[in-house]
């Protein structure tokens, strides 16, 4: 799924914060995640558990993986409740 798009959109902090996502904030990064709409596949945790790791508070940390790495595990998120707005030139 396209993590930098919402219902075709490009996802803005505001349209991600209206939806009911919480941001955690790296310093080239920023990861956006929805709870209520989590399938629980666990591609996020298999794709890097420095990053993912859901015994840990805060339970992403965006800073543990370089931005690229990040980008390609949140596209891997089949249900959407993964985003990010990069801070870095795309």
């Amino acid at each position: 799924m396209d993590g930098k798009k919402f219902d075709g959109q490009p996802v803005t902090e505001e349209l991600l914060d209206t939806n009911g996502y919480r941001k955690y904030s790296g310093k080239e990064i920023d990861i956006y995640y929805n709870k209520d709409i989590c399938i629980h596949a666990g591609e996020c945790v298999r794709g890097n558990s420095a990053v993912y790791e859901v015994g840990r508070r805060p339970w992403i940390i965006a800073d543990n993986a370089v931005v690229d790495e990040q980008v390609q595990i949140i596209a891997k998120c089949p249900s959407g409740a993964l985003k990010y707005i990069r801070k870095d030139v795309e």
